[in-house]
């Protein structure tokens, strides 16, 4: 894996109190946090009272790991493969967090209780695919394919679901606060008792959707003949 940026990064736009980096797998995390001193959240990011380049590129380069900045809008981790995220997952790790999955295809996998939260997933294919308490909080789905998918009781809070196909999805009880569904198919998809507080549905296909018992409080709401 590499990091790929577009321009080079500047120090200046990182806060000066709080030097945040995200890593590749949280196990390196934890490695590069107590080679520097840092604090580890137990996931993939490490705090340092002091972010030296040099050291954290060392101590990376010690353990095979890629780093960047968290919250650093121009720098991602290379793309994950489908296989590669497979075969992470069935070896137990669960964290993903920030993962690159631009254009992956995981038709009719398991990926139960996954963390793909700030996940950018833009142009995947998950078909049928069992997602169920995933956490994808945050996470990018603009145009992703999550026809007949299993969203049962997954986090989609503030994720980007703009033109996404939803169609026949199972989304009882997900959490779906603030996300935002513009231009999304929803048809025949089934929402019972879920969370769509402050949800954004303009322009979507609601289409024999199931709405029974769902929060509505504050959802954008304008469809399609509208």
């Amino acid at each position: 894996m590499v990091l790929l940026p577009r321009r080079l990064l500047r120090a200046d736009w990182f806060s000066p109190k709080q030097n945040v980096i995200l890593v590749d797998t949280p196990s390196a995390a934890n490695e590069i946090a107590f080679m520097l001193g840092g604090e580890w959240d137990g996931c993939n990011s490490v705090v340092l009272d002091k972010c030296d380049e040099v050291a954290v590129n060392t101590a990376a380069s010690l353990i095979q790991a890629q780093w960047c900045y968290a919250g650093a809008e121009v720098t991602y981790l290379a793309r994950l493969t489908a296989n590669e995220l497979l075969r992470r997952y069935q070896a137990g790790e669960r964290n993903f967090t920030n993962a690159n999955l631009r254009g992956i295809s995981l038709d009719s996998d398991n990926l139960n209780a996954i963390n793909l939260s700030w996940a950018k997933l833009t142009g995947a294919t998950l078909q049928q695919t069992n997602l169920t308490y995933a956490d994808l909080t945050a996470a990018d789905l603009i145009a992703t394919n999550l026809s007949l998918a299993n969203l049962s009781r997954t986090t989609l809070a503030m994720g980007n679901l703009t033109r996404a196909n939803l169609s026949q999805a199972n989304l009882i009880g997900a959490n779906l606060y603030r996300a935002c569904l513009r231009n999304a198919d929803l048809t025949q998809a089934d929402l019972t008792g879920a969370n769509l507080t402050l949800a954004d549905l303009t322009g979507a296909n609601l289409n024999q959707a199931k709405l029974t018992h769902a929060n509505l409080t504050g959802t954008k709401i304008q469809l399609l003949d509208e």
